[in-house]
């Protein structure tokens, strides 16, 4: 079995693979200050709750965007599963060439989507990874990665505006039944919700002026079901993007 390790900023995303078959997925909050034992206790749980033992795992992938926590992580990989985890950086295989000014700036996370979406549709793709970013990653239909757009993500939003606005409550991020909000709470929500969508599709279709074909949309990360329901720009939402793009990564940077 493979152990795919995605380290976001707000959330750490566990998933365990046979063969192709994506078995088991774990989700937790990302902390920085995580020893290797505080690691191997909580993955322990997951695989007794699961019923699965650490042993099945032959091999582990690992992605990070919060560089704290490789060496912790690694340590945990070594002492309880007795594997050297593969980590995405500098140095590791592709498949796809990176146009980018300094292909070391470019996250793991979203060289990680681009190799999972290209692989997955052959042919150019955006991918719209909500996370604590939102971001926008461009994909030729060679399979290049062109580079993209980072934007603030939607809780990072949300989160300025209640520090900010101190007569504004906190609200659900859902969708309200009509875009004029007839309350604080409505008012709020559809300013967020169709904002939010309104910045995805402007952003999209400013992107896709650069492109000699027309790109297919894909969207992951929390929201993007959400967002896609209202967005005219998104065509596929793929919750497991990225773990399926270190599932790639992995056979492709495998010894012989």
């Amino acid at each position: 079995m493979l152990l795919a390790i995605d380290v976001g900023n707000t959330n750490t995303v566990f998933g365990l693979f046979r063969g192709e078959e994506l078995l088991e997925t774990w989700r937790i909050a990302t902390r920085r200050d995580l020893t290797k034992d505080e690691y191997g206790v909580l993955l322990r749980g997951f695989f007794s709750m699961s019923g699965r033992a650490l042993e099945e795992v032959q091999s582990i992938v690992l992605a990070s965007v919060v560089p704290p926590t490789i060496h912790a992580l690694a340590g945990m990989c070594e002492k309880y599963f007795k594997r050297k985890p593969l980590i995405v950086g500098p140095g590791i295989k592709t498949g796809i060439s990176i146009f980018y000014d300094n292909p070391r700036e470019v996250g793991a996370d979203r060289i990680v989507n681009a190799v999972a979406a290209f692989e997955k549709y052959k042919e150019g793709v955006i991918v719209v990874d909500f996370g604590t970013a939102t971001t926008f990653d461009c994909v030729s239909g060679k399979g290049e990665y062109l580079g993209g757009v980072i934007a603030p993500g939607i809780m990072i939003s949300v989160e300025a505006l209640f520090q900010s606005a101190s007569k504004l409550p906190r609200v659900e991020i859902t969708r309200p039944k009509q875009v004029i909000g007839k309350n604080t709470v409505s008012s709020m929500q559809s300013g967020i919700l169709f904002g939010y969508v309104g910045l995805v599709d402007g952003i999209v279709e400013r992107i896709k002026r650069e492109y000699r074909t027309p790109p297919r949309v894909i969207a992951t990360g929390g929201l993007a079901g959400l967002i896609a329901e209202e967005s005219v720009s998104i065509e596929h939402v793929d919750d497991n993007l990225t773990l399926e793009g270190l599932r790639i990564l992995h056979y492709r940077n495998r010894e012989e």
